[in-house]
């Protein structure tokens, strides 16, 4: 599954707040602590996508007409840089449980994978679908589900003067060192712009959705 969005280019940029190699939350000799940006996409399930609930009869909303509720789990990605594009694959298990075993049955859900960039805006999105198998008699079951991001790196690549503002070395006492460059309205614009995440969750009506989130 390759997202892409015709005519949008999208990308991300490696931006260290310190130079050299550091680890996240390091404390650098010179003062400050190191936080790192790489490549890839944050990885997450959205809020209220992460399970489905499924009703017999479909419109009914209580706990004796549960059909079948499943899950999002065990998320985890795979990222490869090859110098154009951040490829990302996703992959992630559902697991199902089912109130009537009296029979084989299959069930396909539908699963969503997208790319948000600056945390708002949806600018690719891939809709597919995973099918978990019922034995008969069988109350859970188990299927594996994958998805795929490639996202460019120019359009997220900082401009040169951004990147120098915040990777600058600043020195207690003076006046710069006292100033967040992410105060200033373009530079949180600019960093927004190269922030990218790739989101997994179950692709749920309305209802579903207000249900997941009021229940």
């Amino acid at each position: 599954m390759n997202l892409r969005k015709t005519g949008i280019v999208v990308a991300l940029a490696t931006l260290p707040l310190l130079a050299g190699c550091k680890r996240s939350g390091e404390i650098d000799p010179t003062g400050g602590i190191t936080a790192v940006r790489t490549t890839c996409p944050t990885v997450a399930v959205p809020a209220g996508t992460g399970d489905i609930t499924l009703f017999n009869p479909a419109d009914a909303r209580t706990a004796n007409a549960i059909d079948v509720v499943a899950t999002v789990t065990n998320v985890r990605s795979d990222c490869g840089d090859n110098g154009t594009d951040v490829v990302t694959t996703v992959n992630f298990d559902i697991e199902a449980r089912r109130n009537d075993t009296s029979a084989a049955r299959d069930v396909t859900l539908p699963y969503f994978i997208t790319v948000v960039r600056g945390g708002t805006a949806v600018i690719a999105k891939r809709i597919k679908q995973a099918t978990v198998h019922f034995d008969a008699g069988q109350a859970r079951a188990q299927v594996s589900a994958q998805g795929t991001s490639v996202i460019n790196h120019a359009a997220a690549t900082l401009p040169e003067d951004v990147r120098d503002r915040i990777t600058k070395k600043r020195k207690a006492g003076e006046q710069s060192a006292a100033i967040d460059p992410l105060s200033d309205p373009a530079v949180r614009q600019a960093v927004a712009a190269a922030t990218f995440e790739t989101l997994v969750g179950f692709q749920l009506t309305s209802d579903q959705l207000k249900y997941n989130l009021t229940r």
